[in-house]
């Protein structure tokens, strides 16, 4: 399935210019060296032609085979999957078939003024670039270095003179760092890139998961002793019971049924607590766990003075927002505004993660629950992309309302002020 180029990632994105750079420099290599310098050094008899001919169609071949050799070694480097062996031989038969075309050239001078030059430099490169992804360095410098002598053995069987092997030695050496820089180091930053990525959704997965440890821990605190009593009670009445002693009994269980009481109101406070968000406390946890996840955040403003039910619905905007930062976007930085002024609060949570986060999170289910918990306060919000890769979230909650809760209109620029 096609993704399109904005719903990408920064690293996919990364990932696709580097493939088509990986995919496209043999072939700028062919059209700068080989091709050109083939075209107008060959001298004009038909065994020059022929063997010229032979030797542009050989590297037009390793091009096309490279497109594919690359793009699968490149996978192979990033662990998705390995190289077919046959691809290997094939990339490797057509590169000894133009090295031995070059030395045919030589051996004829066929080639104007020596200018075997280029296409001997050529030569390596669509094969190398993609091979050197699939083997470790130190492997790929001691079998590009015996390919080196077995060329310069073939091309001093051709009868080379001395001056003619050192230049072709020096060529061949060449291509060794270039296919190296070429596509070794793309590889390593892309790499570098993913893994990146990866910790990033490592960091997010632990934030969600401390905080369910939180409330799960919250909630054992509140439940643990109190369940152990009622257990305790309940065993008690039945053995009372079962001797007869009715009254005693009875009295066990009406402790029970005030220890379940009082148990429903803790569990409920704590639900409470959990679901009726304190909006500073959610501003500072955004600070926090964005920055720790490698995201430049910046808050400013102040929830203080703020009525309860307010910040509960505007601390849930900031804890949504955030989550939707660290699952769906690919943001390198974030910016949280609340400003309060004569028409009421709003808050507003910016990030540069637009592609990701508006084909996951504008229309789901969270921003849809905010809607409704923001109605309830009399606010409206608006999510959406605004701007190149800018992704907003902005809720409002008028005077209004705010009227209503406190029983008194927020003063003008109240509130505002930097964490």
């Amino acid at each position: 399935m096609r993704i399109r180029w904005r719903d990408r990632s920064k690293v996919e994105r990364v990932e696709w210019q580097s493939r088509f750079m990986l995919r496209s420099v043999t072939w700028l290599y062919f059209a700068a060296w080989s091709g050109p310098t083939l075209a107008g050094t060959l001298r004009h008899d038909g065994a020059s032609l022929g063997l010229g001919i032979a030797l542009a169609v050989v590297n037009v071949v390793q091009c096309a085979v490279a497109h594919v050799h690359t793009s699968d070694a490149l996978d192979q480097y990033l662990g998705r999957g390995t190289v077919p062996r046959a691809l290997t031989r094939t990339a490797a038969g057509l590169t000894a078939v133009a090295i031995g075309l070059i030395a045919a050239l030589m051996a004829t001078d066929s080639v104007e003024d020596g200018l075997i030059v280029l296409p001997l430099l050529f030569a390596p490169m669509p094969f190398g670039c993609a091979y050197v992804l699939t083997v470790p360095t130190r492997a790929f410098l001691k079998r590009s270095a015996a390919a080196v002598a077995a060329a310069l053995a073939l091309f001093a069987a051709v009868g080379a003179e001395s001056g003619q092997l050192v230049a072709t030695a020096v060529v061949l050496a060449l291509t060794v760092p270039l296919e190296l820089l070429t596509a070794r180091c793309s590889a390593w930053n892309l790499s570098v890139m993913w893994e990146s990525e990866r910790a990033r959704e490592v960091e997010a997965r632990l934030a969600v998961a401390e905080e369910r440890l939180r409330f799960g821990r919250d909630l054992h605190d509140v439940m643990g002793r109190n369940l152990a009593v009622v257990a305790l009670k309940s065993e008690l009445a039945v053995q009372l019971a079962r001797r007869g002693r009715t009254e005693d009994a009875v009295a066990q269980m009406v402790e029970v049924q005030r220890i379940a009481q009082e148990s429903q109101k803790e569990v409920r406070a704590v639900v409470r607590g959990y679901r009726e968000a304190d909006l500073g406390a959610e501003l500072a946890g955004a600070q926090g766990v964005l920055s720790a996840a490698g995201i430049e955040c910046a808050v400013t403003g102040s929830a203080a003075g703020l009525p309860g039910e307010v910040q509960s619905a505007l601390g849930w905007v900031v804890r949504e927002a955030t989550t939707n930062v660290l699952r769906h976007g690919d943001a390198t930085s974030c910016r949280v505004e609340l400003a309060c002024g004569a028409d009421g609060v709003t808050l507003t949570v910016e990030n540069d993660g637009a592609g990701a986060a508006a084909g996951s999170g504008a229309q789901g289910t969270g921003l849809a629950g905010l809607r409704e918990r923001l109605t309830a306060v009399g606010g409206t919000l608006e999510a959406g992309v605004t701007g190149e890769d800018v992704f907003r979230v902005a809720a409002a909650v008028p005077v209004t309302a705010m009227t209503a809760a406190t029983g008194m209109a927020p003063l003008a620029g109240a509130g505002q002020g930097s964490d």
